[in-house]
């Protein structure tokens, strides 16, 4: 199939690109080069069925033009972090609804089969359940989380006025290779992995009793392939297992969370991180953390129910937050030194 990858030079999207890629699917990626970078797709230039277009969602033209003849869209184009949007609400909501928004409208003039989008955990906001359940939401939190939630708004409406098939995947604190430790919002464990390998001790916001459903980016791209290509037949067929009654012609609007279903403090990551990194430089297990107020806007606990995806879906996420971490940091080794 034809596949717009938007945001396809980031940490996500640049992943999915060579697994789609190296599928032998033909990949348009669209990136502005905010938070991705070229040389994460460096590789994938010279391939016959990888174009790279430089541009930004927040052009409707630039969006109607890297859509043209696509099967399918995967949004991941999106500026991330809750402290940022808190710092600079305006960008994030011009780029994560206008931008978003503009993606909606060219795959729906274009005629694009089916829309997968990147949703977010944080659109539970204050709702203190766990396991998070994809139909039980609280209040956003952060400018961030609005602009997931309002996400899945928009594409509902566009599933039920226009036919498009969308699906959105809630994220759960992914992290792999390729995510960026630098900058003012780095994520916390490329962040922390790079304090590691430095011999510098990372800040732990509160007191690391904090927990998060940390999930490796393969299972992430597993989720993406299978929202792409599972036939609506057998969607709408595995729904009714589910207890969940689709109409039969009716077009597609789902969401589901995206995790691996574990828990781990940020205490407990931080130990996990040390000790992997340390079978590469022993100096690493002296190291320890600098501990400081809560940061705004966080949740204390974060653990998904993935019930939905695993029985609407097929997903099967093959790594653990530990098998994760060590893979990670592995990488980090091999790129960071």
């Amino acid at each position: 199939m034809k596949l717009l990858i938007t945001g396809g030079a980031g940490f996500i999207g640049s992943n999915l690109c060579d697994f789609f890629v190296e599928r032998g699917d033909e990949v348009i990626c669209l990136d502005n080069l905010s938070t991705g970078f070229k040389h994460n797709i460096e590789h994938l230039l010279s391939k016959n069925n990888f174009t790279f277009i430089e541009g930004d969602i927040r052009d409707l033209t630039t969006c109607r033009n890297a859509v043209k003849g696509c099967d399918v869209v995967l949004q991941q184009a999106a500026l991330g972090s809750v402290p940022r949007s808190i710092n600079d609400p305006i960008t994030t909501n011009s780029t994560n609804i206008d931008g978003f928004l503009n993606m909606l409208v060219a795959a729906r003039d274009e005629g694009v089969k089916r829309f997968v989008y990147a949703a977010s955990s944080s659109t539970y906001g204050d709702s203190k359940e766990l396991p998070k359940i994809e139909h039980n939401i609280g209040r956003p939190l952060s400018p961030y989380a609005i602009t997931k939630f309002v996400n899945e708004l928009y594409a509902n409406v566009f599933s039920s006025l226009y036919g498009l098939e969308t699906i959105g995947l809630r994220y759960f604190n992914v992290f792999g290779r390729r995510q960026d430790p630098n900058g003012a919002y780095a994520a916390v464990i490329p962040l922390w992995v790079k304090a590691l390998i430095r011999h510098e001790s990372p800040f732990i916001n509160g007191d690391g009793s904090y927990s998060r459903d940390f999930t490796y980016i393969d299972n992430v791209v597993q989720a993406n392939m299978l929202a792409a290509t599972t036939p609506r037949a057998d969607i709408v067929q595995r729904a009714a297992l589910y207890n969940m009654t689709l109409p039969q012609n009716a077009p597609l609007d789902l969401v589901f969370n995206i995790a691996y279903g574990g828990n781990t403090t940020l205490n407990d990551l931080f130990a996990c991180l040390r000790d992997n990194l340390a079978h590469f430089d022993p100096a690493i297990a002296r190291v320890e953390p600098i501990y400081r107020e809560n940061r705004a806007g966080d949740i204390p606990h974060s653990q998904a129910s993935i019930i939905k995806a695993q029985r609407i879906l097929g997903y099967q996420p093959r790594y653990d937050a530990r098998s994760g971490f060590a893979e990670a940091c592995e990488w980090y080794w091999q790129n960071l030194k």
